[in-house]
Order: C-alpha cells, then sequence, then structure tokens
C-alpha cells in the first residue's frame, strides 16, 4: 500500500528573469494565472493530496510571497528564507532537509502548472512510487502536446518508467513536469552551498533509481508572460469543459 507524502518541498525563490516585465515587481510565484497565482495553483493541489506541511523556500521579493502564505494552513507553510545566501536548486532541498524529515516527500517547482486527466497525477504518483526501487520518481510530460514547450526535452523514458537524460544534439520525447517524489537518502554526501538539483537527478541515474512517471493531462510551461496567457486560456476552457 502507498502512503502519501505528507511533507512537500516548493522551490520558490528563483528571480524570473524570462518572466519579465511581470517579475519586475512581483516575484514569478505570485504571478496570476486563471484568478490565482501560480503558487497557490502549486499549494492546492498538495492540499487536495493529502499534504499537511510544504516548506516553502524564498529569495526575491521574499515578503510578498511570505505575507500571502501567512494564513494557510491547507497546508501549513514553512518558509525557508535564502535571502542571504545564493543555494541554487540542490543546495535549497539540503538547507531544508531538517524540516522535511526523513520519509520520500513531494518536490515541486513554484510556477509548474498543469491539467489533470481523469485522476491527479499526484496520486498517481504516489501510487507509482517504490521506494524499493527508486529515490526519484519525476512527473514527465510530453512534449508534443505540451502548452508554451518548445525544447528538446529532458528525458527519454525506458519502458519501465526508467529515464535516460537527453545527451547533446538529441532530442527526447519528455520534459520534467516540475513535480517529483524524492528521498532524503539521495542528499547524504550532498556538496555544502550552490549546486542545481538535476546533479541529485544524475546520481540516481548512474545507480537506476531514477524513474520517471507520464503526466495524464495537459503540462503548461509558464516561462514568459505569452505563456502566462496560453495557460489562463487553456485553465479556463478546462473549467468549462
Amino acid at each position: 500500500m502507498p502512503t502519501t507524502p505528507t511533507k512537500a518541498m516548493v522551490l520558490a525563490a528563483g528571480l524570473g528573469l524570462r518572466m519579465r516585465p511581470l517579475t519586475e515587481r512581483m516575484p514569478k510565484p505570485m504571478v496570476p494565472v486563471a484568478g490565482k497565482p501560480l503558487l497557490d495553483h502549486v499549494l492546492d493541489r498538495l492540499a487536495d493530496a493529502g499534504v499537511s506541511e510544504a516548506v516553502v523556500n524564498v529569495r526575491y521579493l521574499p515578503d510578498q510571497i511570505i505575507d500571502h502564505v501567512a494564513h494557510r494552513d491547507r497546508p501549513k507553510i514553512i518558509i525557508s528564507d535564502e535571502r542571504d545566501q545564493v543555494l541554487g536548486t540542490g543546495g535549497a532541498v539540503v538547507k531544508a532537509l531538517p524540516l522535511l524529515g526523513d520519509a520520500p516527500f513531494f518536490h515541486l517547482n513554484a510556477d509548474t502548472i498543469w491539467i489533470d486527466g481523469a485522476r491527479p497525477n499526484l496520486t498517481r504518483l504516489t501510487e507509482a512510487f517504490d521506494p524499493a526501487s527508486m529515490d526519484i520518481l519525476l512527473l514527465m510530460a510530453p512534449t508534443a502536446s505540451s502548452i508554451g514547450y518548445s525544447g528538446s526535452g529532458d528525458y527519454a523514458m525506458l519502458p519501465n518508467g526508467a529515464l535516460r537524460r537527453r545527451q547533446e544534439n538529441q532530442i527526447v520525447p519528455f520534459v520534467y513536469a516540475g513535480a517529483a517524489i524524492l528521498s532524503p537518502a539521495l542528499f547524504d554526501g550532498a556538496p555544502a552551498g550552490e549546486f542545481p538539483l538535476t546533479a541529485i537527478f544524475d546520481r540516481a541515474g548512474e545507480r537506476d533509481r531514477l524513474f520517471g512517471l507520464r503526466l495524464d493531462g495537459v503540462w503548461m510551461h509558464v516561462g514568459t508572460p505569452d505563456a502566462v496567457q496560453a495557460a489562463e486560456k487553456a485553465v479556463l476552457a478546462s473549467l468549462d469543459a
């Protein structure tokens, strides 16, 4: 019987440079899509998945995020303040580990947004995560059906779900959708200070413990102001369906 993670880490410290001018006066997680900030889309999904506590890291215009989540109790928000240090996506998790505990936890980017298919994707992640064989399970979006994404993909996926990172000059069919389940043991011996989370993904891949789950629904890459409009249109259309 799979155990639903009760804790989550939400990355919300980025500068949002490609989202300017929208992010000149607000952090990217506070950019509204379909009537609510990107961050709330993420936190609402975590609440629906049964998460009781979410660690949210902040750095750029942090007070806007801190004030916004101050009265939220589903999930309860714990702030990991990084305004005095640059930690990168990997170092941010290491700093937050004492707050996340010893069990596998959800890890989401604050700017990820998707429309669920027949069943919630976070529920599907929980059911598919096997701690005996996996250290990481990433939610993977098909590049062909994603909105606002025009890159070459991140990973190829084997029939058993094992992931293989895209090589230079290669095109692969899946892009990381910004949601995952991670085992804390992954970070044993992790470097101090700033480093990217992809280094941890690569280490798990070398041990054949990096897996993916195909997203059921539609993922939206909200990286630019134009992409916000496309995402908003898709979300509103799904609500009317």
